[in-house]
């Protein structure tokens, strides 16, 4: 099995995109790892001349570069796996992940947000993060321990939408925000696209569920992934698990409709490995499943159920 690694450059980015037309940067047989250094954040949530953070060599060439754009997020790749299919599900183990800057950032922008009819103006606050200690701390607030994980992390879209921005997580993962994807994590992805084509970025410091504001400790990071292919696996909607937890998602525009997706989602994953009926797991979901707000802020909202491992198989 291979190791490859993959550093975040004008040529192997898409700015806020996800196109099945995009051409895969590296090719990767089922059971390499690839290492992808990302970087994060466009010209306007910079620091400012003077400021004692730096801007990261690879973030300022891909900002001269002028790559065209839609989202917010910076995303290196796509990476294929040779022999995915349409109909093959994707396993994307997290190996690792760890800051490779020494600040993020946290912006509230106008007409965004959970309530962006309280919050109208534009705040950025750029954030001293200590990696040796494994903490961040605002200018205006206490030291918080990081957690890092991806926000987005998705395979190529099908081909009848088009060119999408990286804005809304649908059926090919992509900006989840889901702060239980740290390492140790595994991410499940319907293949949509001859070789999926995976892409990664949207480092996160740190988040709380919500992610309320529009943005978690935006920054740098560097994760490694195990890539496996399973074919004929016929999953149509991504999940995950950790080592503690199976986690079932749902995404809607309506809170609502997020969590009812989110809550059949689970009812099918338990009635298909367990000997209970549809009504028995739905109860079952009352009784021992949690669900939480993903986040509330990219226009496709989240729920994802926490379904504890043991409890039933």
């Amino acid at each position: 099995m291979a190791h490859h690694r993959l550093t975040s450059a004008p040529d192997t980015i898409r700015f806020g995109m996800f196109d099945a037309a995009f051409d895969p940067v590296l090719t990767v047989a089922s059971g390499d790892s690839v290492t992808f250094e990302c970087v994060s954040g466009g010209v306007e949530v910079m620091p400012p001349e003077g400021s004692p953070y730096a801007v990261p060599p690879a973030l300022r060439a891909i900002h001269a570069s002028k790559p065209e754009r839609i989202g917010p997020h910076i995303l290196t790749g796509p990476v294929a796996i040779a022999g995915a299919e349409p109909g093959d599900m994707l396993e994307a183990r997290i190996e690792a992940i760890a800051p490779n800057n020494d600040w993020g950032y946290c912006a509230v922008r106008p007409l965004a947000g959970t309530l962006p009819e309280d919050f109208p103006e534009r705040y950025v606050s750029h954030i001293a993060v200590d990696r040796a200690r494994g903490v961040c701390k605002p200018d205006w607030g206490p030291e918080l321990p990081l957690a890092p994980f991806f926000g987005t992390m998705g395979v190529a879209p099908p081909a009848r939408y088009g060119r999408l921005s990286s804005r809304e997580p649908r059926e090919h993962g992509g900006n989840m925000d889901n702060k239980e994807f740290t390492a140790g994590a595994t991410l499940y992805l319907p293949v949509w696209v001859p070789g999926a084509n995976f892409s990664v970025g949207d480092g996160h410091g740190r988040q709380g569920d919500g992610e309320v504001c529009v943005n978690a400790l935006e920054m740098g990071l560097t994760g490694t992934f195990t890539f496996i292919l399973h074919k004929g696996a016929d999953l149509r909607w991504p999940r995950a698990e950790t080592p503690t937890h199976h986690i079932l998602m749902g995404f809607n525009e309506d809170l609502d409709l997020a969590m009812k997706q989110a809550l059949r989602q689970t009812i099918d994953f338990i009635v298909a490995r367990s000997a209970l009926t549809r009504v028995q797991a739905y109860q079952f979901c009352s009784l021992a499943v949690d669900f939480r707000v993903t986040q509330t802020v990219n226009g496709e909202k989240g729920v994802h159920a926490l379904l504890a491992k043991g409890l039933l198989f």
